[in-house]
């Protein structure tokens, strides 16, 4: 049986590949666990992974619509960015959901804790719940051609179910809001 406090990887050698302000990527000299030898990708995030879902007294959610590179499609998804790892989450999440909504909220819960892509990447994540809104005017990066639509939170909840939104933290968010929701926390 698999000790879960006993690392099974031996780290033989590290090498820096690739380095910007948001990512460090590094390619380790490793012996796996079965004892072969072999190499090891690992990304590092330079920001933490920032989800907000906005629910308003009528149950109507925000989400934010945007091109994505990486995947060359556009993808809906919950108001979200990055956070400097030694800033509290929650006042970049605050920023980060005026910033592309234009929303402030007098009430923030935490709903999760995730990690987004832990085969290649260190990147870490909080979800907040905000409620209490109030609209204002929306100030996004000057990288970002945000569509940003309003829709009851059972739409939203709809996408997730059929395939149309695919973002891990929204699906994170959306599904732990629909289960307090079942459950009368909210």
């Amino acid at each position: 049986m698999l000790n879960e406090e006993i690392n099974p990887w031996t780290i033989t050698s590290a090498q820096e590949i690739y380095d910007n302000p948001w990512i460090q990527v590094t390619q380790f000299g490793v012996i796996n666990p079965s004892g072969g030898s072999g190499i090891y990708g690992k990304i590092h995030f330079k920001n933490r992974a920032l989800g907000i879902l906005p629910l308003d007294k009528d149950y109507n959610t925000w989400l934010v619509g945007q091109y994505r590179f990486p995947l060359n499609q556009y993808s809906w998804e919950i108001p979200e960015g990055g956070g400097p790892l030694g800033t509290d989450p929650l006042e970049s999440a605050k920023r980060e959901l005026m910033e592309e909504t234009g929303l402030t909220a007098s009430q923030w819960t935490e709903i999760q804790q995730i990690h987004l892509s832990n085969s290649v990447s260190d990147e870490f994540g909080y979800i907040f719940l905000a409620q209490g809104l109030e609209q204002g005017t929306s100030q996004p990066e000057e990288t970002e051609d945000l569509q940003v639509k309003k829709l009851p939170f059972e739409e939203a909840y709809k996408m997730v179910l059929d395939g149309k939104i695919t973002d891990s933290v929204s699906i994170a968010a959306i599904l732990r809001v629909k289960l307090m929701l079942l459950e009368g926390k909210i």
